[in-house]
């Protein structure tokens, strides 16, 4: 296999966690599929009308999972047996495996003399660095039943580490909890957030509000950017539901308003318009703040995580280094104080178009072919 160039690879196998539904994963997903319009797709479990055409007119493989009952709400209950279910799928026959992980793909068992490079988008975070905001210690389950488990899925995840030839995540952020939790080095190729994309349009106007846009879960710290807001002579619109929607309702200023989850055209209207993007929380990437850049929208972003990578300090929006509401509070001032150039935005955002990413995954590819 060494020195073979990726256009000699014909029988590709493309494996993904599961497939429940259109989110970030399932973009990058599509994005892979497309350099290889005849590959095969493995996942373990498929609910029909979820995805787009693009993967669901793919030959896709099922595991046992796929079969159980309550699957289509349910499936997360079934996390103990996702590495057993990933086990079982058999690539002899293909000349490559792409797997594109945040959960278990990545543990598939390939032949010898097979090839596997991972899109690694996350390690699990329920059973690593996040364990306790998703299992706070409280009730029996979490003190005595799901300890037992993450302390299993972690094991296990452990020992599928080395099944991967080379490791390509998101963000450094992730690069480096991936040398932290298996001892791998992996190379960073940002996700394909948008188009091949233009000139970022001139702001004409600038509105009166500020925006969130997010779910609403404890770890986003949205409670943080609604509280920045009382008495600021400014307007906040918080975009996204989410279990916190009515406790964050309750005890809001009356300058934020929560539109709940927007349509596609809503949403840009809003990037739009926006003097800027709150962003308060810590993700691995992040496709919001860059999704604001491309119309212009300076990111006020808590200096961790995905948005060091995706939001330039001074260039395309502020930082702040502290997560709490005074630092978001006087990022706001700064910001309003602040000019920014549509070319700074334009040069910026270039990093994560479709192109951008499958010219770079596809260079991982053949990189690793060489070494192999």
């Amino acid at each position: 296999m060494g020195g073979k160039n990726i256009n000699e690879i014909k029988n590709v196998a493309v494996v993904h966690d599961w497939l429940t539904g259109m989110r970030g994963g399932e973009v990058v997903l599509e994005a892979i599929l497309d350099i290889f319009p005849k590959a095969d797709l493995y996942t373990l479990l498929y609910n029909e009308g979820s995805v787009s055409e693009e993967i669901s007119s793919r030959k896709i493989y099922t595991s046992f999972i796929d079969r159980l009952p309550f699957k289509e709400s349910g499936y997360r209950h079934y996390l103990p047996l996702f590495p057993t279910a990933i086990e079982k799928f058999d690539f002899h026959g293909y000349d490559l495996v792409i797997s594109s992980s945040h959960c278990v793909a990545r543990g598939v068992i390939v032949p010898p003399g097979t090839p596997h490079i991972c899109f690694f988008h996350s390690p699990m975070r329920y059973v690593w660095d996040m364990y306790l905001d998703y299992f706070p210690d409280k009730g029996f389950a979490n003190r005595f039943i799901i300890p037992f488990f993450a302390n299993y899925l972690r094991m296990w995840d452990v020992t599928a580490a080395p099944r991967v030839d080379r490791y390509v995540s998101n963000s450094r952020f992730v690069g480096e909890r991936i040398r932290r939790f298996y001892g791998k080095t992996a190379h960073v190729v940002f996700p394909p957030c948008l188009d091949d994309v233009g000139v970022v349009p001139t702001k004409s106007h600038l509105g009166d509000f500020y925006l969130v846009v997010s779910a609403l879960v404890p770890y986003k710290r949205v409670d943080l950017a609604v509280e920045a807001f009382r008495d600021l002579d400014l307007k906040l619109i918080v975009a996204g539901d989410g279990p916190e929607f009515k406790k964050l309702v309750k005890k809001a200023p009356k300058n934020v308003e929560f539109v709940g989850r927007c349509t596609r055209g809503s949403l840009e209207n809003y990037y739009a318009g926006a003097r800027g993007l709150i962003f308060p929380g810590v993700e691995d990437f992040g496709i919001v703040p860059v999704e604001a850049q491309s119309y212009g929208c300076p990111v006020i972003a808590y200096a961790r995580g995905g948005a060091l990578e995706t939001v330039i300090d001074g260039k395309t929006g502020v930082y702040f280094y502290e997560q709490t509401v005074d630092a978001i509070r006087k990022a706001i001032l700064k910001n309003e104080n602040s000019k920014f150039h549509q070319k700074d935005f334009q040069k910026n955002i270039s990093r994560f178009t479709w192109g951008a990413f499958q010219k770079n995954f596809v260079r991982e590819i053949e990189e690793m072919l060489k070494e192999y």
